[in-house]
């Protein structure tokens, strides 16, 4: 488990998008810019290292970020391509993407060494998404610098191949993802196997309203039966919250059973709220979680 050290940061690689909803609104999100949202909200101060357009809507990333206390510093700026975007669906209470190709967040760039202080990263988390274009030197950067890798698998069809995720499953040392991903990736759902094939610590591995399990090389060490919640407003960033749990439990050494426990919780929370992240800073004050002393750091 990962020691947490008041001088070290969680750094966040990945796409900032605006998703649209079938009703007109657009809301701001992407799974990266989800979790760095809910660490900030934490008060782990994560740098989120991602790139906008030069548009109207880079300028509401940025606005809403530098509100939120979450530094702009590493938001990088295209001169051609447009702020990401998203068209979501619903199939009853399960959201479906339709993304475009050619965005901004496909063309970020490798951050100055200021994105991890001379005390080292806590830990890295990134997605797969926006790697589809990106040169994996890029991660690997990132990953020697940080040390410690959490992996989010997002197989969004087409932007995914298999040699791809595999490479980056890999450099990793958690990886999370759904039991549609994981029956995808390994039809034999054989999670013990996946992490014994990758060498990782852990592999999350959620499944709606089913428990949420954690598998090690032996087998799954533990388990959460995700909370009944009757007053779903939606599910969307359901599983970037669980993750942003994972990520705070990994950096304070907590146990796998209580990270699952935490997460699950907090995950519903976010379910009963509209968008996948909130300005109400009591979402952020469960006794699940804990909020470290505020540090000092330039916007």
């Amino acid at each position: 488990m990962v020691t947490h050290d008041r001088a070290a940061y969680p750094v966040i690689l990945g796409e900032v998008l605006f998703d649209r909803f079938p009703d007109g609104r657009d809301v701001l999100g992407g799974a990266p810019f989800n979790v760095a949202w809910h660490l900030e909200g934490f008060g782990l101060r994560p740098r989120l290292v991602t790139r906008v357009g030069d548009d109207l809507l880079g300028v509401r990333v940025r606005t809403a970020m530098s509100e939120w206390g979450l530094s702009t510093r590493w938001v990088q700026t295209d001169p051609d391509r447009g702020t990401g975007c998203v068209d979501i669906e619903f199939q009853g209470e399960e959201p479906t993407f339709s993304i475009a190709p050619a965005q901004a967040f496909d063309r970020i760039e490798t951050p100055g060494s200021d994105v991890v202080p001379d005390g080292g990263a806590s830990i890295l988390y990134h997605g797969t998404l926006a790697l589809r274009e990106a040169s994996l030197s890029l991660v690997d950067d990132l990953r020697r610098r940080c040390g410690k890798v959490f992996m989010d698998v997002n197989l969004r069809a087409p932007w995914w191949n298999r040699a791809r995720v595999d490479e980056l499953m890999g450099g990793a040392d958690w990886v999370k993802m759904n039991i549609g991903e994981l029956n995808v990736i390994a039809p034999d759902g054989d999670a013990a196997g996946l992490c014994r094939r990758h060498g990782l610590e852990g592999l999350i591995v959620t499944a709606g309203a089913d428990p949420v399990r954690w598998a090690t090389a032996s087998g799954y060490v533990a388990g959460a039966e995700p909370p009944l919640v009757t007053d779903v407003v939606d599910t969307v960033g359901a599983g970037d919250a669980l993750s942003s749990v994972c990520i705070a439990g990994l950096i304070d050494g907590w146990d796998p059973a209580t990270i699952l426990d935490r997460a699950v919780a907090f995950a519903a929370d976010v379910c009963r709220r509209r968008g996948a992240v909130s300005e109400d800073p009591e979402l952020y004050a469960g006794s699940w979680t804990r909020r470290p002393a505020p540090m000092e750091e330039d916007q």
